[in-house]
């Protein structure tokens, strides 16, 4: 049962980094085949073959209530088309434009509020929503949609369900679920035939047997219902609103991830934009994953926009710690050392609790790893640690940043 498990969460990672980067294919319907090949940062519109410019792309978009938008999430130049997409609609609707980001939880809509609201700076809503927890993925790439929210006072609503939710959906047949979990889940539609298809194909290259299927299967449900409903909840309650949609690829090509089933509940008009990774530099060819997309009955995209890959490189430099949870004491208890990190040479040992870097104080967990996290490669840091009863200082070196 624990190899099931450790299989089964190595799936989900597969699919949650790897799923955006398989490109749609043109097995799918395709009406009319463009009259040349496409080069980066050309936009196809697929249901006419026809290339066209960005601010036409923008303009069109304008006129939805619903903008779906698919990203390679550790892809800048998605991120990057999300903010150009979320300016046009603010010039066209001030004041009538909302995010929704995959990205975040329903639990974490009070941390979103309070950031639009301006009352937290980065820190503290990293803090607040958990984000380390949550997801996990580098911030920085997130980082100046969400400033261009707050500046703008642009809604952002958290999307997902929380992980607990999600382990205990996939871990359990839906009809074998408490009571007490089942009363919180969306409306649940398993009967898609082309999610099917899709689960199918994707996880069959893997290995995973029947169990493991249905268990993605479920999850993976759960996620577009829970961001479905979310939604058409928030735009049900709130008339005349438009809202950006930000979510992994897999969730918005084809329309049957969350598109269709908001319209189930919410019918309303809404556009889907989508990239095609045409550049993949050698680092990232390990990640793609060998499948063959079904030719499925639909475009995948009303507009695809041809982009690089482009390689990420976050801030933030790797101490090489395991850290025990936080507790009522100041500062962070070290679990463990990996052998030849920075800690290390630097002689911190098993045991240390960390008090400080570079003289600002440790409260938790949380402000040794953003502190980590914004720190430049290359320059050393002072931390404050205590060994029994003596309080050493140590100057700790970092030669290259943290790489994905």
């Amino acid at each position: 049962m624990n190899q099931q498990k450790i299989f089964l969460t190595a799936l989900f990672m597969v699919f949650l980094h790897g799923c955006s980067f398989v490109s749609p294919q043109w097995g799918s319907k395709q009406p009319y085949r463009p009259a040349k090949s496409p080069v980066i940062g050309a936009i196809l519109h697929t249901a006419t073959g026809h290339y066209i410019s960005r601010p036409q792309m923008f303009a069109n978009l304008t006129h939805y209530p619903l903008i779906y938008v698919g990203e390679t999430h550790d892809n800048p130049a998605s991120h990057r088309l999300q903010l150009e997409i979320l300016q046009a609609l603010q010039a066209s609707h001030p004041g009538q434009i909302t995010l929704g980001m995959e990205m975040f939880n329903r639990q974490q809509q009070p941390a979103l509020d309070k950031w639009v609201a301006g009352e937290l700076d980065e820190k503290e809503f990293l803090r607040e929503s958990k984000w380390f927890q949550n997801w996990g993925g580098d911030f920085e790439l997130y980082r100046e949609l969400l400033e261009y929210c707050r500046d703008h006072n642009i809604p952002v609503v958290g999307l997902n369900a929380t992980k607990e939710t999600g382990r205990k959906v996939s871990m359990t047949p839906l009809e074998k679920l408490g009571s007490d979990i089942k009363k919180t889940l969306p409306e649940m539609d398993t009967s898609d035939p082309y999610h099917r298809q899709m689960i199918n194909e994707v996880f069959g290259v893997h290995g995973a047997g029947a169990t493991m299927l249905e268990s993605f299967s479920r999850r993976q449900t759960l996620w577009d219902e829970t961001m479905a409903e979310t939604v058409a909840n928030y735009m049900g309650q709130n008339k005349g609103r438009r809202m950006m949609v930000m979510a992994g690829g897999w969730h918005v090509v084809y329309g049957f991830g969350i598109p269709r089933r908001v319209h189930r509940r919410l019918p309303l008009p809404y556009v889907l934009v989508g990239g095609k990774n045409l550049e993949i530099p050698e680092q990232k060819r390990d990640q793609l994953m060998d499948v063959d997309i079904p030719p499925f009955p639909m475009r995948p995209v009303d507009y695809l926009v041809y982009q690089a890959y482009e390689i990420f490189t976050p801030r933030g430099v790797k101490l090489g710690v395991w850290l025990q949870e936080s507790d009522d004491r100041p500062g962070v208890q070290i679990a463990d050392v990996e052998a030849g990190s920075a800690a290390e040479k630097a002689g911190i040992l098993k045991l240390d609790r960390l008090l400080s870097v570079d003289g600002t104080s440790l409260r938790d967990n949380f402000d040794l790893i953003y502190a980590l996290k914004t720190k430049p490669a290359g320059i050393p840091v002072m931390i404050k640690l205590e060994r029994g009863s003596s309080t050493l200082e140590m100057k700790v070196d970092f030669s290259e940043p943290v790489r994905k």
